[in-house]
This record gives C-alpha cells, sequence and structure tokens, in this order.
C-alpha cells in the first residue's frame, strides 16, 4: 500500500466505496487520517463499515464541516452533464476535491528513495483506444527484461493498492479521462497518448472537454518524456504543443498512417513491420505479423507506443522483441477464445465505441459480426467502411432492431448472445471468423462489458461442445 502524505491528523471525506474508494480509505488511514466514507449503496457502506471505517451521510446539511478534504471515485461526475451534490457542496464550502490518482502522484516519493541507485520510474498512459493493452504490453515488456514492474489504475489494482516500489522500479498506470481530468498532481516520469476518438462526451461537456482531460496528463504533468499519437489532429496539436522543434526528441511520435520524416524521434508501424526512426535514421524494425497477441493495425498502434516508451526506459529493440512474441494480449481485446472447422472465435467485447470497433473490424477478414447493446452518441455511420470484410452481422441488445437498421451489411436480430452465436456458426464457412465486437456498452444486458465477453466464450464453448 503506498500511505498517503500530508494528510497526518486531517478528517478526509471518501464519496464511493467501490475498489478505488476502499483502497483510497486505508490508504488515508495508513498515511494518519481519518478516513469518513460515504456510498449510497448500502451493501458499499457495509463492506466499509466491517473494515472499522466510519460513515457518514455525506448528502446531509453540515456533513462536510470539517472536512479537510474530499476524495471521490472516478466515475461520479463532477462538473457534467450535472455536479453530483456531495461534490457541488465541497466546492460551494471550497474544499479540496480529488481523486486516488491524485493522492497516488503526491504520495509516491518518500526520503528512501535517496538512497536507490535508480530511483522508481511512473509511466502513465491515456487515449480513447488501446491503453488497457499498451499498459498491459508495457508491463509484460519490463516483466520480461527483468525489471520489478507494477500494473495499475484503471486496470488491474487501485493506484494506492501498490507495493512501494523498489530500486529500479517502473511502475505502469492506465488511466482514464475519468482519472485525469479531476487528479490534483499528475507527474508521470513517461507519458503516454494513444489516440482520441469520440467518447464519454457528456461527461465531458463534449469533444474539446474530453481532449483537456487527456491532455492534463501532458500539460500539468510535465513528464520527462511524451510518446504521442498523431493519426488524430489532437495528437498533433498536442506534439506540437510539447515540442521545442523538430528535433527535440523528448516528443516521440507515434503512427500507423503516416510515414516518418524529419530529425525527430518516430516509431511506426505500416504492413505489419514496426520501425524506428531517430535523426532521420532507421535506429530499429520489429517484425509484428507473427505476433498472435497483437493482431491488427490497431494493435500495432499499441505495439508502437509501448515500444517508444521501452526505448525512452533504455531496453533495446530486441529485448522489446522477444517480450512481443510472447504476449498473449488481454481478455476481451481481440481474445481468441476457440478455433473449429476453420472457424475462428474472437472476443473483442472491449470494443464499446465506434471507433474501437472499426479497428477490429478491420484486423480480420471473412467477419460472422456479433454487435449491438446501449448505442452511444454519434450514430454508426462511421463503421460502414470497416464492415467491409463482414459477411452478415448478428445484432444483440434491447434495441437490436433499431442497431441493425443503421448498418450497411446483412443483417439478423437474435437480440441475446447465445441466440448471435448459434445463428453465426450455423452460417459460419472454413476461413470465417465469429467476432463480437459490439461498437456499443452493455449496461443494457450486462453489468460491464468483463460479462458480456464471458457470455460469449461461455456460449461458443456451450455450442461447440467444449
Amino acid at each position: 500500500m503506498i500511505p498517503v502524505q500530508g494528510v497526518t491528523g486531517k478528517d478526509v471525506a471518501v464519496l464511493g466505496l467501490g475498489r478505488s474508494g476502499l483502497t483510497a480509505a486505508r490508504a488515508l488511514q495508513a498515511g494518519g487520517a481519518r478516513a469518513i466514507c460515504w456510498d449510497d449503496n448500502p451493501a458499499a457502506r457495509e463492506a466499509a463499515s466491517a473494515e472499522g471505517f466510519e460513515l457518514r451521510d455525506l448528502n446531509r446539511a453540515s456533513a462536510l464541516e470539517g472536512i479537510a478534504y474530499l476524495v471521490t471515485s472516478p466515475g461520479i461526475a463532477h462538473l457534467y452533464p450535472v455536479a453530483n451534490g456531495i461534490i457541488a457542496a465541497a466546492l460551494d464550502a471550497g474544499i479540496p476535491v480529488d481523486n486516488d490518482i491524485g493522492l497516488f502522484f503526491r504520495s509516491l516519493a518518500v526520503s528512501e528513495w535517496q538512497r536507490f541507485d535508480t530511483p522508481p520510474r511512473v509511466i502513465a498512459v491515456t487515449g480513447s483506444n488501446g491503453k488497457s493493452t499498451t499498459s498491459a504490453l508495457l508491463h509484460h515488456v519490463f516483466v520480461s527484461a527483468g525489471r520489478p514492474c507494477q500494473l495499475a489504475g484503471n486496470i488491474g489494482r487501485g493506484v494506492l493498492d501498490l507495493e512501494p516500489p523498489e530500486d529500479g522500479a517502473v511502475i505502469v498506470l492506465e488511466l482514464s479521462s475519468y482519472q485525469t481530468e479531476l487528479a490534483r498532481a499528475l507527474t508521470p516520469d513517461i507519458a503516454v497518448f494513444t489516440n482520441l476518438s469520440p467518447d464519454h462526451l457528456d461527461r465531458h461537456g463534449g469533444m474539446g472537454g474530453y481532449f483537456a482531460a487527456k491532455r492534463r496528463l501532458f500539460a500539468e504533468g510535465g513528464p520527462d518524456r511524451a510518446i504521442i499519437g498523431v493519426d488524430e489532429a489532437e495528437g498533433r496539436f498536442l506534439a506540437g504543443q510539447l515540442s521545442e522543434g523538430p528535433e527535440d526528441d523528448r516528443v516521440i511520435r507515434v503512427s500507423v498512417t503516416r510515414k516518418p520524416a524529419g530529425p525527430g524521434w518516430q516509431v511506426a508501424a505500416r504492413k505489419g513491420f514496426l520501425t524506428e526512426y531517430r535523426k532521420g535514421r532507421q535506429t530499429g524494425s520489429i517484425d509484428l505479423r507473427p505476433f498472435s497477441g497483437l493482431p491488427g493495425v490497431h494493435n500495432h498502434q499499441n505495439a508502437c507506443a509501448a515500444y517508444a516508451a521501452a526505448r525512452a526506459m533504455g531496453l533495446g529493440p530486441r529485448q522489446i522483441a522477444d517480450a512481443f512474441e510472447s504476449f498473449a494480449g488481454l481478455p476481451h481485446r481481440s481474445q481468441l477464445v476457440a478455433e473449429a472447422a476453420g472457424v475462428r472465435f474472437v472476443n473483442d467485447s472491449k470494443a464499446t465505441n465506434v471507433d474501437s470497433a472499426s479497428k477490429a473490424l478491420g484486423a480480420f477478414k471473412n467477419i460472422r459480426w456479433i454487435c449491438g447493446g446501449l448505442q452511444k452518441e454519434g450514430g454508426l455511420d462511421a463503421l460502414a467502411e470497416a464492415s467491409q470484410s463482414v459477411r452478415k452481422a448478428y445484432v444483440i441488445g434491447r434495441e437490436a432492431a433499431s442497431f441493425a437498421m443503421q448498418l450497411s451489411v446483412e443483417t439478423e436480430v437474435c437480440g441475446t448472445m447465445e441466440a448471435a452465436v448459434s445463428r453465426a456458426i450455423a452460417d459460419a464457412e472454413p476461413g470465417d471468423t465469429v467476432l463480437l465486437a459490439p461498437a456499443a456498452a452493455s449496461f443494457d444486458q450486462y453489468d460491464n462489458f468483463e460479462q458480456r465477453g464471458e457470455a460469449f466464450i461461455k456460449a461458443v464453448k456451450d455450442s461447440l461442445g467444449s
């Protein structure tokens, strides 16, 4: 655990008692604070009470009197579309509002580090798509290279639940826009921006607010090095703001659409080949095509970002390539779950928006596409070009019929996952891929995308009798 610094003897309110909230309460207590907890969910309150935490209904008038800080869970809105009432009351009272990410960055470094030969380093990864895979891939690379490394944030453990890092250790954090937007401290050594596409727009008041939340990791944190995906205008803008000129190698530009040019530090992937350029010369390359854990252009972009961060940390191209080869991928992200009679079954339940689904579709041919769910803003028109490899779509979700009407391919309204898998198997031929890439949120039928992915896996195994 990372004890929170600077809170000894203070009363700190914790709003939201999920994984990050309870961990924050424990870390605050370890740092000498009195954690005063609240969650509107009775089961969450009961879990906190069982650990001995004081409960206080923060909705009550005067409940925030004497509170030094309010620590809130990332999923609770603090500005758009409407601020949570407790957060609004804290802001009105001038009480600082923070989250576990802010507490982590202000508390990580301790006096014992002065005895280390190599101080611990933090790599923080954000972006619309690919940040989970990039973070997990980086963790795998460092572990494979024999470096002590921990993975946390929006993936795996809560940040304050990490062990205090040892000499030469690396911490890799996946950070969502919900986490970067509110954190009062953001000071990674290396920051990674994968890409940007519309998502969570209601929470951020539009695309500009969404980009601003991501940008805080770089503008507020001042990382020693920034790895920036430049295939969107926002990435190019961000790289331009951070760089002092074309030769400034503190910014490493990453692309899967643009050919490297100029004297700067660049990592690009084209037709499955990753290449590194510095000062106008190629300095490294990897053939990504044989790596089963990194299929498709979108994963090649993730590989470029991870490669750039690892190189910035001093690892060699051969070390990185060896680790890429043994990377198995993440559950629910282009996950190969079965292969039978020449048909592959791939679970990409994490493709919860149009952009991520488009990238999943681009990674395969002859697709039997299972899609649908709680549709997000912006419609499905952007899927038209990516759907060229789709032989037929099998639509699930409570609004499957209306979802199907927006697609430009042959569709069958199935409603449930079980029906969709059954129909796709009945139609599939050798060489086909049955792909779950919903292009929608899961909450109309499932608690989260993981549960939806597990339902797909179960339906496949039940249908195949395995």
